[in-house]
């Protein structure tokens, strides 16, 4: 019996234009500036971090940035980068700039879902400050009221091997085959199923992950059926 629901959000609660043009764009416009601004500080952290991963030691406030915006432009999962993220987009979703953005059919069924008593997580390549801006303002109100919890690849790990899953099942204290998680990214599923959860993907139009076998694949939330 399902008693936990994970999210993806990218291209499953989310439009991927949403999250690609909207919070990529505000970091990368905000991320020279903010580096800068926040030497010192905040920025450390995160400078050095990207000096490591990048093996450039040496690099200044305006390469760092430069690196970080190369993997923001190829989508790559680096944590300096999704750390810098998260921070910089809190400004935008406080300052009005920035909306948390759901399919329509969304938020009716979270909020039917926690009313029969599921439990609800989201485990996401945006770090978990990202993650819980993003539910809190929510375009059409608040939704991170019915979210339990949030992982990212800090907490959890690379969202396409199974240790991942093995280690949000451990953190939330039930048994995987307790435990449905909904992705539009077959990779992703892949792993889940191996980690003994149940997995069914979602593929909504105009979204770039085709569907592939053999998980079973939906077009609206209303379509799960979790019990």
């Amino acid at each position: 019996m399902i008693k936990v629901i994970v999210l993806d959000i990218e291209g499953t609660t989310s439009p991927t234009s949403s999250v690609r043009e909207e919070l990529y764009g505000y970091t990368r416009d905000r991320l020279p500036g903010w580096l800068a601004e926040n030497q010192g500080g905040a920025a450390d952290s995160i400078l050095a971090d990207t000096r490591a991963l990048a093996d450039r030691p040496d690099a200044g406030t305006d390469e760092v940035a430069q690196i970080l915006i190369g993997w923001l432009n190829s989508d790559v999962k680096a944590e300096p980068l999704k750390a810098a993220q998260g921070i910089i987009c809190a400004e935008g979703f406080r300052n009005g700039a920035l909306f948390g953005e759901f399919f329509p059919d969304v938020p009716p069924v979270l909020r039917a879902w926690r009313a029969t008593g599921l439990e609800l997580y989201i485990y996401s390549s945006g770090s978990v400050r990202n993650q819980k801006d993003w539910f809190e303002f929510a375009r059409g109100g608040d939704l991170s009221p019915l979210v339990s919890g949030h992982f990212d690849l800090t907490t959890a790990g690379p969202k396409r091997e199974a240790s991942s899953y093995e280690k949000i099942a451990g953190t939330i204290g039930v048994p995987a085959e307790s435990i449905l998680f909904l992705s539009d990214h077959p990779d992703e599923l892949d792993a889940a199923v191996a980690a003994g959860w149940s997995a069914v993907g979602v593929a909504r139009p105009g979204e770039p992950n085709p569907p592939r076998p053999p998980h079973r694949w939906i077009s609206d939330f209303a379509d799960v059926e979790p019990n």
